[in-house]
């Protein structure tokens, strides 16, 4: 993580989104911009949570840890999502972990000064309400999905949000075959049976293997497959 000293980029972003009136006066000299590079956390599950971020460039990826140590992806987010609102009400320990899957930028505020100026403000308040009712649709409507689709289907779903970010053209990321093991736990399936689907997608010229990475070699065909984005 590296904050970005450019207040101006911060104002600009605020109005782009329409945020001037979520954040009230007395809290907008607490607001920073920060950034984070792909591949890196945002945040950690269990970890104690002390920020809330609002995501507004790149792309996220957001999964959960069992106790057994199996990973579940959850979702992947584009602007405008926020990050730490639930806990920050329930004023718990970080829910999920969240990974920067292309660069991303976002705005974040201390909780001890959203408390100290902004408790009791209504338009955050409204926001904040709008936002995790927004979430808890989405992970119920994702979990039935995630079940009733085929690892093919999860699988195009997967590599699409991973590879691609709407909101960079110049973005194109590759999944490591060194990390297939997460990939199976994450879309909920074994490791061996990703591999056969990998194949099958191969040979039918949608993805390819190469130098230790699988690369989208059809992204109009893939689509097809994935029909709508289980994952976004």
């Amino acid at each position: 993580m590296k904050e970005v000293p450019d207040r101006a980029r911060l104002n600009a972003f605020l109005q782009d989104y329409q945020l001037e009136s979520v954040f009230n006066k007395p809290l907008l000299p607490y607001l920073s911009l920060y950034h984070f590079e792909q591949g890196e956390w945002i945040c950690s599950q269990g970890e104690p949570s002390e920020y809330l971020y609002v995501l507004v460039k790149g792309k996220i990826k957001v999964y959960t840890t069992s106790a057994e140590g199996k990973t579940l992806i959850i979702s992947f987010k584009t602007p405008l999502e926020v990050i730490g609102d639930i806990e920050y009400i329930q004023d718990i320990p970080i829910i999920n972990t969240v990974e920067a899957v292309s660069p991303v930028q976002m705005i974040g505020v201390p909780y001890r000064y959203l408390q100290k100026h902004a408790a009791d403000y209504a338009p955050l308040l409204n926001f904040l309400l709008k936002v995790i009712t927004r979430k808890f649709y989405t992970k119920s409507n994702f979990l039935s999905l995630n079940i009733l689709h085929p690892v093919e289907v999860r699988l195009a779903s997967y590599l699409l949000s991973v590879s691609y970010d709407e909101s960079d053209a110049e973005f194109q990321g590759q999944l490591s075959t060194s990390r297939l093991n997460d990939v199976a736990n994450w879309i909920g399936t074994s490791y061996r049976h990703l591999n056969r689907v990998i194949q099958k997608l191969s040979a039918e010229g949608l993805v390819e293997r190469s130098k230790g990475f699988i690369v989208i070699k059809d992204k109009e065909r893939l689509s097809t497959l994935a029909g709508k984005n289980i994952y976004e």
